[in-house]
């Protein structure tokens, strides 16, 4: 490689490949390269999520290293082995493979034993005020907090009071484990943070064993530093944390030192608390228009049975992407496409859509399908005959082969390819245009008695000729006409399906901040599901009839097929060969406005 072409590598990285890099030449942490993902199963995954995902497990691969799946389940009053099932599968589908399987909860001990240790060294005390008082106290950005009156109270008696708060008699919140930092600091998570609350309940992992648990900006580092983790890559609400998690695994690192714990990550011999030190990182998230990634909200969606399920296509979740036909490859790809910096910003979803069109036309098998029909008789073909055509899977990759399709006498095409009364400039069927069928032969509508009506007059028939010598494949077939080329399915040879049409679920460019803006106007201090019904789109899901070639019944769920001049669909996996059932995935071109354009 010319210096050169290393300067413009080097040039593409990102701002964290370039921290790892540096980090590998300077040979810190023995050369080692080690992430984690660290979610709480208390949902599903959300596109937020990925980004994350494709961070931390991609700088490990790339860089030869490994990425823990570590599940931070300090919380056991909102966690459930079906989010743990669902964020593996959801990691695998992204094509991402972890190195092990960790939990919170399984540093409970340690995390316990070490809070002993900080209470004996007069680094942490039992604090009884309420959460109110504490908070009060805790003063503002621009005043210092106000010392607890049991911020120094006897070691003893907190050690004594720390057991109680595990034992199961002792009321939820009648008591907290303090870190006893400096109640004056500028940064507001130094004033003398909880560790520890009393839950009194099991954990769904380790039973009845703890009923306190601790807090998650106690957990985090430590987890990070008994793994081995080398780089701690977070979002950016956690810039202010990050003093906080770099003091509290300092503390650990030097208790383990002094101890002898964990002697591969404090050697006795040149013992320096930089060395093996975790470093955290922060990113900026993934925002995107028309969607609200808080799983607290996107649960309220759930339970008030606005959408159907954690997987519905309408959902910003992982799974509702992959049930809607999205790839796990154009994700990626757009996650890369917008990058990591420390700046956030909201993403047009319409950016996300144009990166999943074009790895879909790359993968997408074509076929036909009529949405909206109407039926198109060609009378100069014999009833009762049929011809058999190879149509091609996909234009985009010859080793997609073909498959067949049935031409007869009686076709359903879009009923918007006809027009009665049409203008100079339709240039689909009409009386006296020609069109070609896709795959077949030019047809010509008659100056007159085009159409047959209904009682309302609504068109239920058009009626056409075909012309012989224009079959696809003859040697006539490139018959130049100003009409276009339309789609269609053979009427005895096609089968029903019910197709959903899915639009955003929300009609503001940013619910997030909009319906948080009208929950404060009326009083609130959280989001409730009447505030966001004033936003939600009614339109968001369309149900509808079609008519599908024979070949789509062999297609099954996460297939991706491109349903000509219409849009990229999916089966779903609600799918079955009496009742076919296809989500669409987006649109061929962006034509999304919104409601009050």
């Amino acid at each position: 490689m010319t210096e050169n072409n290393i300067q413009e590598e080097k040039k593409s990285l990102n701002f964290i490949e370039q921290i790892v890099e540096n980090d590998l030449a300077e040979g810190k942490n023995g050369g080692r390269i080690q992430t984690r993902f660290p979610p709480e199963p208390n949902g599903y995954l959300h596109i937020g999520h990925a980004k994350a995902i494709a961070l931390d497990f991609g700088i490990a691969q790339k860089y030869g290293g490994v990425c823990n799946l570590r599940m931070d389940d300090t919380n056991p009053q909102k966690e459930d082995m079906e989010y743990v099932r669902a964020i593996e599968r959801d990691i695998e589908w992204l094509g991402f493979k972890w190195g092990k399987v960790l939990y919170a909860s399984d540093y409970f001990q340690e995390l316990w034993d070490l809070a002993v240790e900080l209470i004996k060294r007069g680094k942490a005390y039992v604090d009884e005020q309420s959460a109110d008082e504490i908070a009060a106290q805790k003063g503002t950005p621009t005043t210092p907090g106000i010392e607890s009156p049991y911020r120094n109270r006897p070691v003893e008696e907190s050690l004594k009071l720390f057991e109680e708060m595990n034992s199961g008699n002792m009321e939820p919140g009648k008591m907290v484990l303090r870190a006893k930092i400096d109640m004056a600091s500028d940064n507001m998570h130094f004033r003398d943070p909880i560790m520890y609350r009393v839950l009194n309940m099991p954990h769904w992992r380790t039973g009845t064993k703890w009923n306190a648990y601790p807090m998650y900006d106690y957990t985090h580092g430590q987890c990070d530093y008994w793994e081995g983790v080398t780089h701690s890559l977070c979002t950016l609400e956690f810039v202010s944390h990050r003093p906080l998690y770099d003091l509290f695994v300092d503390w650990a690192k030097e208790v383990d030192h002094e101890l002898g714990k964990h002697p591969e990550l404090n050697p006795a011999d040149n013992w320096d608390i930089n060395d093996y030190r975790s470093r955290q990182t922060e990113f900026n998230k993934l925002n995107l228009t028309h969607i609200l990634l808080s799983k607290r909200n996107l649960l309220i969606l759930v339970n008030e049975k606005v959408v159907d399920g954690w997987d519905d296509p309408r959902m910003p979740t992982i799974s509702a992407f992959r049930r809607r036909g999205y790839s796990p490859e154009s994700i990626v790809s757009f996650i890369d496409k917008i990058g990591y910096t420390k700046f956030d910003a909201l993403n047009q979803m319409s950016l996300f859509e144009s990166a999943v069109r074009e790895d879909l036309n790359k993968r997408a098998m074509r076929v036909s399908a009529v949405i909206n029909p109407v039926k198109l008789v060609i009378t100069n073909f014999p009833e009762g005959q049929t011809e058999t055509y190879n149509a091609v899977n996909n234009p985009e990759n010859e080793a997609d082969g073909t498959h067949e399709i049935v031409f007869s006498r009686e076709l359903w095409i879009e009923r918007d390819d006809f027009m009665e009364d049409a203008p100079k400039k339709f240039f689909r069927l009409g009386p006296g245009k020609e069109v070609r069928l896709k795959n077949s032969y030019i047809i010509r509508c008659p100056e007159t008695d085009c159409c047959k009506k209904d009682a309302d007059g609504n068109v239920i028939e058009v009626y056409a000729e075909l012309i012989p010598e224009t079959r696809t494949g003859e040697a006539n077939c490139n018959m130049k006409i100003k009409g276009k080329t339309i789609h269609w399915v053979s009427c005895n040879h096609c089968l029903e399906a019910e197709v959903r049409n899915y639009d955003r679920l929300w009609l503001v460019e940013n619910p997030r901040d909009e319906v948080a803006a009208y929950s404060k106007s009326q009083g609130k201090d959280r989001i409730d599901i009447d505030d966001m019904r004033k936003f939600l789109n009614p339109d968001s899901l369309e149900i509808k009839k079609a008519y599908v070639e024979e070949w789509c019944a062999t297609r099954k769920p996460l297939d991706y097929l491109q349903f000509q001049r219409i849009g990229y669909y999916t089966p779903d996996y609600t799918s079955t060969p009496d009742h076919l059932v296809f989500n669409k995935t987006v649109g061929l071109k962006d034509t999304w406005k919104p409601a009050n354009a």
